[in-house]
């Protein structure tokens, strides 16, 4: 049985409403698809206004535009993470400061953060990894103390909740995922959410390439023109329509993704007993969404060895991030490893597990039993 990592999927109506995009005589982005997955994901988490992207790289580079971020400025962030969320602040010139992971949950350690802000600190990005949210109470008071902006990178949190607010709804900005890797999916896309409501029509213009076209629309100019610095954030509507399809059945998407994540913590409950292998810890404040279900395992040669044990019955499990401290780019900002031993320690012992909606409890037994029988 070949089982891969991911598997994108088809739920509901996206075929219909990719005809419906095309029939409908406007592919380009802003239409009426990117409109309503704008406003289902307002009401439903709750933020004064979400704007769609290509990416969510190009939200987090539309937050740093929005952050006013200049040369020399620091931006507080753990190395855990993708690329894109320190190089979105890179980009304008930002000198990334990189703080270890809280071993229980793996995201930013709320205890690191002080003790590394400067006068050049100007955000706090915390990356709700695996869908779990941050400690958002203690980054929050922190970010009140010094007036820095916090921007969610909530790539993996779309739907899931610290204590009763939804995650990208908390910070001033934060910033959504749905490549076809994630929960709810367009193939690529992702989405700004601006809790700030003076930020609104910046974000607006930033979107739009810098000018003020959306004004224009809502006839409250009689004709646009460049205004600002910006790029064309902006997703076609061929996106738009997949992603509201999804957005319509979010709920039965994230009951299947829990469903699978608590198959698998059943699954390898015996082996946690043992002493054998780690599960993922979930605080009691938080719901997370199943985004995605690993192990921590006791040493990076044994990863080594269950993947391609794993490989060998065509089920593909990987390894997740390398650390960004111990990149080329991480050394160039004077980063060494050793630099953050929680982060090095668990990223080289975490292994992910094949999570997708369309994996079937059959499949799932599988890869449980493949695991086992590799620790037999």
């Amino acid at each position: 049985m070949k089982i891969p990592f991911n598997r994108p999927f088809i739920v509901g109506r996206e075929l219909e409403y990719i005809r419906e995009a095309v029939e409908g005589g406007q592919l380009a982005g802003d239409g009426r698809f990117t409109q309503r997955c704008q406003a289902w994901m307002e009401e439903r988490f709750d933020i004064d206004k979400v704007l769609l992207t290509t990416s969510c790289t190009m939200a987090l580079e539309m937050s740093a535009i929005l952050c006013d971020i200049q040369p020399g400025d620091e931006v507080i962030l753990p190395a855990y993470t993708f690329v894109t969320t320190a190089n979105a602040f890179v980009l304008l010139g930002a000198h990334p400061v990189f703080v270890d992971i809280d071993p229980t949950t793996l995201n930013m350690d709320p205890s690191a953060i002080e003790a590394r802000i400067t006068d050049r600190t100007k955000a706090i990005v915390p990356v709700h990894y695996a869908g779990v949210g941050c400690d958002m109470d203690a980054i929050g008071a922190i970010a009140k103390k010094h007036k820095l902006r916090v921007v969610e990178d909530a790539a993996q949190g779309v739907n899931a909740r610290y204590r009763d607010r939804y995650l990208g709804s908390i910070g001033d900005l934060g910033c959504f995922s749905f490549h076809e890797t994630k929960n709810f999916i367009a193939g690529e896309g992702g989405a700004i959410t601006i809790n700030d409501p003076g930020l609104v029509e910046r974000a607006e213009i930033i979107r739009e390439k810098g000018t003020d076209r959306s004004k224009f629309f809502r006839g409250e100019v009689d004709r646009y023109t460049w205004v600002d610095i910006g790029s064309s954030f902006l997703p076609s509507e061929l996106v738009a329509a997949y992603l509201f399809a999804q957005l319509e059945e979010a709920d039965r998407i994230t009951e299947k993704r829990l469903a699978i994540f608590d198959r698998y913590s059943a699954g390898f409950q015996s082996l946690q007993d043992a002493g054998t292998l780690r599960l993922p810890i979930i605080p009691e404040h938080c719901q997370h969404n199943g985004h995605m279900f690993y192990l921590i395992l006791d040493s990076q040669e044994q990863r080594v060895d269950l993947i391609a044990h794993l490989k060998s019955r065509d089920m593909l499990a990987v390894f997740h991030y390398i650390p960004l401290h111990t990149s080329p780019m991480g050394q160039r900002f004077g980063y060494r490893e050793g630099d953050l031993p929680v982060t090095e320690d668990l990223s080289k012992r975490l292994l992910r597990l094949p999570c997708y909606f369309e994996l079937s409890p059959s499949e799932q037994d599988c890869v449980i039993e493949a695991v086992h029988d590799f620790f037999r």
